[in-house]
């Protein structure tokens, strides 16, 4: 199967599964909402993969991302006659992720002039219209369990479950952030030109902000988790795409290649590798 077609396929069941999930009995434009949700999703990403193939470029394509997480929810939120403080709080916890994330690294990628995973891709158009295909089913998915928690008119009072999972999202966004930053200064020290990053958090972990990704999408599925009944429970697939795509697709699997051509041969980076856990990081 090749990339167009794969996308296809995969935005046809990224969309199934909203539809299926879709409990709300609202619509829009004619179709149930979460369906439309999702569609929209896409669209935002197929208007920015236009842009990106004219100009061959794929500096906006993570802007574009957060963008589209905080679009989502704040028309959800604008959809809902009375946001309670439980959406009020999902809501937050999902368009400060995006506003902290999405900036970054555009900034990153205009710092250091390309994203290197795009260096191949982007002068093909089928496997680019694959990426951002990619990018919004990891954009529906990925926010799905917090959008259909706020529009659920869900307006008990916040139980314990609500606040173990604003803890788990609270610490690991504090991982992802300190692990950005630690690497962000590592590598603008000169000193550490070609170099590799042992040091803080990442000392205990190959890939800490990937971990404290994965908690805190883990943390907002905990939180929607009461507003959630019947087939919208498939929502909570969240989590668990997250882990798939940092861990088997995108995330871990690229970075370890990159690492492997530029230091595979180096003895420290080996022992590295041999003796720091790949994603939980090590208490001591």
């Amino acid at each position: 199967m090749g990339p167009f077609l794969t996308g296809i396929v995969v935005s046809i069941v990224v969309m199934a599964i909203a539809w299926f999930g879709d409990t709300t009995g609202a619509e829009l434009y004619g179709l149930p909402f979460m369906l439309a949700l999702a569609l929209g999703v896409f669209v935002i990403q197929w208007i920015g993969l236009i842009h990106a193939r004219t100009f061959e470029t794929e500096k906006f394509y993570d802007l574009v991302g957060s963008i589209s997480y905080i679009g989502a929810t704040a028309f959800v939120v604008s959809t809902v006659e009375s946001v309670g403080l439980r959406q009020q709080l999902i809501a937050v916890a999902v368009i400060v992720w995006a506003l902290r994330l999405g900036p970054f690294l555009f900034r990153r990628v205009l710092a250091v002039g390309e994203d290197q995973r795009f260096r191949h891709i982007k002068k093909s158009t089928p496997r680019f219209f694959l990426a951002w295909t990619l990018q919004g089913t990891w954009v529906f998915i990925t926010a799905s369990a917090a959008l259909a928690a706020i529009v659920a008119p869900n307006t008990k009072p916040l139980e314990p479950l609500f606040y173990a999972g604003a803890a788990l999202w609270v610490i690991g966004m504090a991982i992802e952030v300190i692990a950005d930053e630690q690497k962000n200064a590592f590598r603008k020290n000169p000193d550490n030109a070609g170099k590799f990053i042992t040091t803080g958090l990442w000392a205990r972990s190959q890939h800490p902000n990937y971990f404290g990704e994965i908690m805190l999408w883990v943390g907002v599925a905990v939180m929607a988790l009461p507003s959630l009944q019947g087939s919208a429970l498939i929502f909570l697939l969240s989590p668990a795409l997250v882990t798939l795509l940092l861990t088997r697709v995108s995330g871990i699997p690229t970075l370890r290649k990159a690492g492997e051509k530029r230091w595979g041969n180096n003895p420290a980076y080996r022992a590295y590798r041999e003796n720091t856990p790949v994603l939980i990081p090590k208490l001591f």
